[in-house]
């Protein structure tokens, strides 16, 4: 598919938007399809970056003079400096073509994409935070406990922490964060308040923290921020604290250190995944909601950017008391796989999609009931590894304490179609990088290719990891089944698939 994503970054939209639209857009270069940007030159924009990190960027016109005289709204609509008609318009003028066009901007909604879908005949995918209307066939929105159901009349809308756009190098690397560690002496400590940080929170930051003993301090700012040189000159002057103002792997930067102190922006996701314990300060109204979500989950503390002088310790000295308890709650919050998930789901969506096609989403309290009935089938029961029927009680105890596993993955295969569940996944994990799989079908849905297309499924989500399969050997179905999903046979009972999939 030829794909254009329209997304911006400068001082004032920051750069958070852009930067998860290229974890998209490489993920989807990889699976083979043409992607490129359309974006305004800005102030502090990123246009120069993303054509570094081999993208075509189409540059539309900036907004004249005249328009951003004539009653531009207040608030994200001024992001654009103009109207979404003139801004589509100026789009339509330089993309003949695109199968898809997709829109991660909080000035462009309803009207520019419905413009945008007549004129090149596209299907159009939305990223948003805000529950805005959309003329999309996809919606994502990854903020942490949104509900598909808070968009109104959308096709599909892939909501939750879960569909957060990550690179792959941090599902790599969290494999290693789950075999855990305790707090040590020094506290590396990891300061980033994205990448422009217009406030200099910064430099507070780093004058609260400077007299605590025993701390090392990473200092992450861009060369793009107003008050950078303030802040490398401050720097220098201190031996425990380091400053970069790039890094090509944030996720080696994140795993080095303990406890991080940043924006409750994109950023929120990464340090979830690997389990980076955090004060979070808002520096701008689209994240108070994560913020606050944050806070709920007990992932992190939060300080107000007026209040750093007197709260930020207390906040930081709280999380180092309780830093075994922040760190799962990080890790229950994300798991890095969210941008196989979204790219999964393009594909199939667009490309594949009929009706008998299943999604996998993750098992919750609301699934023990069915779950049980399918386990007390005989038909389960015949081929399963313990062939003894477990009690209720055993069975809710047994699916509670797996449903709290931040280790493992426990997915209900359902119809695209209508969502009906007709079986169930699990992922458990053996050792770094290593699974056992588990898969059994609602009886009454055997013989529909479903559990195939879960394996298929698995393979797109689950890249980097190797799956290992129990199959008694007179279960003939299943030990084929594996064989044809591309398992390799390591003995009579015994199947791998390992990592690296495409």
């Amino acid at each position: 598919m030829q794909i254009v994503i329209r997304a911006d970054a400068s001082f004032d939209i920051g750069s958070g938007h852009i930067m998860r639209c290229l974890v998209l857009a490489d993920a989807l270069k990889r699976k083979g399809h043409q992607v490129s940007f359309a974006c305004q030159p800005l102030p502090g924009d990123l246009i120069s970056y993303i054509k570094k990190r081999g993208h075509q960027v189409t540059e539309l016109n900036g907004a004249r003079e005249s328009q951003r005289a004539e009653n531009i709204p207040e608030g994200y609509q001024s992001w654009l400096q103009r109207s979404q008609l003139d801004d589509v318009t100026d789009f339509l003028a330089r993309v003949s073509h695109a199968d898809v066009v997709v829109t991660d901007h909080y000035a462009i909604a309803e009207e520019w994409q419905s413009v945008a879908r007549e004129a090149l005949g596209c299907k159009v995918i939305a990223i948003d935070d805000l529950v805005r209307s959309h003329n999309a066939e996809i919606i994502i929105d990854q903020t942490l406990g949104r509900k598909a159901s808070e968009y109104k009349n959308a096709a599909v809308v892939l909501a939750g922490s879960e569909f957060a756009l990550l690179a792959s190098m941090f599902a790599k690397k969290r494999e290693m964060v789950l075999d855990g560690h305790q707090l040590q002496s020094p506290i590396n400590v990891l300061v980033s308040m994205g990448g422009v940080d217009v406030p200099n929170a910064t430099l507070q930051i780093l004058n609260v923290l400077i007299d605590q003993e025993d701390i090392f301090i990473t200092v992450l700012l861009s060369s793009r921020a107003p008050h950078y040189q303030e802040v490398v000159q401050w720097t220098a002057q201190y031996d425990n604290v380091v400053h970069h103002d790039f890094t090509e792997n944030i996720a080696d930067l994140m795993q080095l250190n303990d406890i991080a102190i940043g924006a409750p922006g994109t950023t929120s996701w990464e340090r979830a995944c690997l389990g980076l314990p955090s004060v979070v300060i808002p520096l701008a109204d689209n994240q108070k909601t994560n913020c606050e979500k944050l806070v709920h989950q007990g992932a992190v503390e939060a300080v107000q950017l007026n209040a750093i002088q007197t709260e930020l310790l207390p906040a930081f000295n709280k999380i180092k008391q309780n830093w075994l308890k922040y760190r799962d709650a990080n890790l229950a919050i994300c798991d890095g796989l969210g941008t196989n998930r979204v790219v999964e789901s393009i594909e199939r969506i667009f490309c594949s999609e009929d009706d008998h096609s299943i999604e996998l989403r993750r098992a919750n309290e609301n699934d023990i009931p069915i779950v049980y009935q399918w386990q007390c089938h005989p038909e389960t029961r015949k081929y399963a590894l313990n062939p003894e029927r477990p009690s209720w009680d055993e069975h809710e105890k047994w699916m509670r304490k797996k449903l709290t596993c931040i280790q493992n993955y426990f997915y209900i295969i359902t119809f695209s179609k209508n969502q009906k569940p007709v079986g169930a996944l699990r992922l458990d994990r053996i050792s770094t990088t290593n699974y056992l799989i588990s898969i059994f079908i609602d009886p009454d849905h055997y013989g529909k290719g479903i559990a195939q297309m879960s394996l298929a499924r698995i393979d797109a989500i689950h890249k980097n990891i190797t799956i290992h399969a129990t199959v008694l050997k007179n279960n003939l179905a299943s030990q084929q089944l594996f064989l044809k999903a591309g398992y390799d046979r390591c003995s009579e009972e015994t199947f791998i698939r390992k990592n690296g999939v495409k």
